[in-house]
């Protein structure tokens, strides 16, 4: 048996800060500790207490930083890693000019393990330790994105992204290989390890009809899985969506006529709802995710965290890497708060957090595993320098209290803030 004390300014969660009370819901404990019993957290108390109970655990004291869970990113293209900050154009014209052509490359294996390792390396430095990422049509890609995660101890979600048209030749599957595909890496990488698999068809512009069903089929035929797709980011595309299905009620329906709205499914951007279609993500429990870096930078538009929240939608956050521009969730952050302004609502640091941790844990169906400081939880933390550079320490140096102190990394922050990591109890940058 393995023991551990973690200690520090410890940051853990009850409720749901962006409904209830913040100040009810984050719990600070500046002479904090967390006990890491062989990969996994049994207790979070005094540091006094814990080192009194616990003499025998090895003890790694980070004095007055601020340990939380580590971040959870709920969604992202790691195939889009290389050509990330790729310059403005909007969704469709993107898509043609950039992702496409990287994404034809993951046939290659070789390629497919270089960019996946790369990938979770970037998120890991910048203290994400758990990704959810679209992959692309090749089963390759997927093996690799699972076999990354796995080297480094991560708990992933994932799957093959599937479209049939609206795509390049060498991006194009077919419903029945789609549907076979799918279950394939399904039964290979779903439940094995800490791996997850999502059914992924990219989103309705790029999938047929028949497409669709088969993935609804396949879904129904497997409900403990997970599915993700893209929904209402950009006005162009949601009249595109609506000229390829003219009978659709709107861009949800064409989701739902197929199977494809559930419990378990993850829904990202999601800016430019109807009211049916809130309702219904709201009556199913559906998942949202807001890419705030990725809605500015290609123009999307304002999300409404706590408009959705409100209506008991599961909200989780996420970089979009790389229709975001950053792979730090504090940049993720930091842009969330700025949308959050502009559309009147100025959003507490504990909401933060809480999105990039137990939000998107939520959304994810992984309450009380991933992102969570607390007894059951897997031990991923992440440990904060909240002076990490001479700007932030100097505005630090002013703070007033622990939010205080805490917002100006939120806002600044970068890998550089990332005092240390810990993925199922081991530690990656000491």
């Amino acid at each position: 048996m393995t023991k551990q004390l973690i200690l520090g300014t410890t940051l853990r969660f009850t409720g749901l800060p962006l409904v209830d009370a913040w100040e009810d819901c984050a719990h600070v404990n500046t002479a904090g500790g967390v006990l890491v019993v062989d990969g996994q957290i049994m207790a979070v108390d005094d540091a006094s207490t814990l080192k009194s109970a616990h003499p025998d655990a090895k003890v790694t004291d980070y004095g007055t930083d601020m340990i939380t869970a580590g971040f959870v990113d709920a969604h992202m293209h790691y195939p889009q890693t290389a050509m990330i900050a790729s310059w403005g154009k909007q969704l469709i014209d993107w898509l043609n000019t950039y992702t496409f052509p990287e994404e034809s490359q993951f046939g290659d294996a070789d390629y497919a393990a270089e960019i996946a390792g790369r990938t979770c390396d970037l998120a890991i430095a910048h203290g994400t330790t758990s990704l959810t990422s679209f992959c692309t049509i090749h089963p390759t890609s997927v093996d690799a994105f699972f076999d990354a995660a796995a080297t480094r101890g991560m708990a992933v979600v994932a799957g093959k992204t599937c479209m049939d048209r609206n795509a390049p030749d060498t991006l194009r599957d077919t419903p029945q290989s789609a549907y076979d595909e799918s279950k394939a890496l399904l039964e290979k990488w779903h439940g094995v390890g800490r791996g997850t698999y999502a059914i992924t068809p990219r989103f309705s512009p790029t999938s047929t009809p028949d497409q669709l069903a088969a993935l609804g089929a396949l879904w129904a035929e497997n409900p403990d899985c997970l599915m993700q797709t893209h929904l209402s980011e950009q006005h162009d595309e949601i009249a595109w969506v609506r000229d390829l299905f003219p009978t659709a009620r709107d861009y949800l329906d064409t989701y739902e006529t197929h199977g494809l709205l559930g419990k378990k499914g993850i829904y990202g951007h999601c800016i430019h709802l109807e009211p049916r279609e809130i309702d219904r993500l709201s009556e199913v429990g559906a998942g949202v995710v807001h890419c705030p870096t990725s809605n500015t930078f290609i123009g999307s538009g304002l999300f409404d965290t706590l408009g959705l929240a409100a209506r008991g939608i599961r909200t989780g956050l996420a970089t979009d890497t790389g229709g975001g521009s950053s792979f730090s969730m504090l940049r993720t952050m930091a842009a969330a708060y700025e949308i959050g302004q502009l559309r009147g609502s100025a959003l507490h640091p504990a909401q933060l957090i809480w999105m990039a941790t137990e939000g998107s844990a939520a959304a994810l169906h992984k309450s009380g595993e991933i992102g969570h400081l607390g007894a059951g939880a897997a031990a991923d933390i992440t440990v904060l320098n909240l002076a990490s550079t001479p700007a932030i320490a100097q505005r630090h140096a002013r703070a007033t209290d622990v939010w205080d102190a805490l917002f100006p990394t939120i806002m600044m922050g970068d890998d550089r803030a990332i005092r240390d990591v810990w993925i199922a109890g081991v530690r990656q940058q000491g």
